[in-house]
């Protein structure tokens, strides 16, 4: 029997990925042209019997996956994304409409499920609050929802990684979800570019909390350490509450890593067009100014506000498509055009928050393909955001200085460990 190659190397894979190593995994390549010091090879040809891997495959591997609901979300298109299969998914559909406790779905929620390679759904779990979880369970050939008041348990994650093509290819390696992978990227982008400084080689390590039920994963929590090394520089971050309430993330001698403004309005994409006096207009033909930085994303990818910020005008204008403008402290604005939709409650004169989801992702206007075109202005000029050094927020409270040090110095040992840690993973 012939076993396809890929198919073959992806179960392995998924064995492999299995085997727990100190709580911690790595991922890692070497680089082409690297001399290697190998014994003289001698090729052996030998007959074996090999189990038949096609008839093994009844769902046998399966995998945890998370997705985090969004607005607009159904069941439906939550099970689609968890990898279910359609004859599971109309069985939980029935199951969940006799129940009627999985018609209340939650954005900035997560749900999680245990699916086979084959798209054979066995366990499915959407925490509704923090003490109410909703399970379907595998009864036979159909599922059984129940409802259930529960204590979860919390458990510090450890990951690191390297990146060898790009940022969300080497946490995927690693095992670290994704919603983590943009909260780092986010704590680092007032030091970093993602869009533009990564490099081949460059490391990170992360330690997250992870929420648990009669040892069973629920969710995942909050970012509470990172740290990256970018072109051989390190950068560390520690999570942070004061008894004020403030929170952020700090550097280990307590610098505030928040800044201002956000250097990106989209957490990681690819800049298709940059800051120019001079370029020419793909749909127009001839040679203008491109005040703004374009960001390629799918459509409906959500966009945020740089800072706080006010609505100073949302509507449709010209070239610019479905357009937001937002005035922050004076002398700043931005622009968000392209739109394919604005979020719900952007009218002149509302307030945003930083990071607030202010619209998604188009193509209206004078666009060749679904991107963000985002303006940075002081004065009402624009102005390269890309080469702007944007100030920090608010210093770490002196009062709190040693409440810090007593939350820092333990997280700090710990990306130590990881960094001081021989780790491997099978790419």
């Amino acid at each position: 029997m012939q076993v396809a190659k890929p198919l073959l190397r992806k179960r392995v894979l998924l064995f492999l990925a299995t085997l727990p190593l100190l709580g911690v995994v790595a991922a890692f390549g070497i680089a082409p042209d690297t001399p290697l010091d190998l014994p003289e090879q001698a090729t052996v040809v030998e007959t074996l019997d090999l189990p038949n891997i096609e008839a093994m495959d009844s769902g046998s591997f399966d995998f945890w996956r998370e997705e985090r609901i969004t607005h607009g979300d159904t069941l439906p298109t939550l099970l689609d994304r968890l990898g279910v299969g359609n004859e599971d998914a109309r069985k939980l559909l029935q199951a969940a409409r006799e129940s009627k406790v999985l018609g209340r779905l939650t954005p900035g929620r997560t749900v999680l499920g245990r699916v086979s390679g084959a798209g054979q759904l066995l366990l499915f779990r959407y925490l509704l609050s923090d003490q109410t979880l909703i399970t379907a369970r595998r009864s036979g050939n159909d599922f059984q929802v129940t409802e259930e008041a529960v204590t979860l348990e919390s458990r510090p994650i450890l990951r690191s990684g390297e990146i060898i093509s790009s940022l969300y290819g080497a946490t995927d390696a690693a095992d670290v979800p994704d919603n983590i992978a943009s909260e780092m990227a986010e704590v680092f982008s007032g030091d970093i570019d993602f869009h533009k400084d990564l490099r081949k080689g460059d490391r990170f390590s992360l330690v997250y909390e992870a929420f648990y039920f009669q040892g069973q994963l629920v969710k995942t929590g909050r970012l509470l350490a990172a740290e990256f090394t970018n072109a051989g520089k390190r950068h560390q971050a520690v999570y942070f509450r004061d008894p004020q309430g403030k929170e952020g993330y700090f550097t280990p001698e307590g610098q505030n890593l928040k800044r201002a403004f956000l250097k990106s309005p989209l957490p990681y994409s690819r800049i298709s067009s940059g800051f120019s006096q001079s370029r020419k207009h793909p749909i127009l033909g001839y040679q203008r100014a491109h005040k703004g930085v374009d960001y390629a994303a799918p459509t409906g990818t959500p966009i945020r506000a740089v800072a706080d910020a006010v609505v100073q005008f949302s509507g449709r204008k010209n070239g610019y498509g479905n357009l937001i403008v937002l005035r922050h402290k004076a002398p700043f604005s931005t622009a968000y055009g392209h739109l394919s939709r604005f979020a719900k409650g952007m009218k002149r004169g509302s307030r945003v928050s930083q990071g607030e989801v202010i619209g998604y992702v188009g193509a209206t206007g004078l666009a060749t393909g679904p991107h963000l075109h985002y303006e940075f202005r002081i004065n009402n000029v624009q102005t390269n955001p890309l080469t702007l050094n944007l100030p920090h927020s608010y210093p770490l409270d002196t009062r709190y200085r040693s409440q810090f040090a007593a939350v820092a110095k333990p997280l700090s040992n710990q990306l130590d460990l990881l960094r001081g840690t021989n780790l491997a993973a099978f790419d």
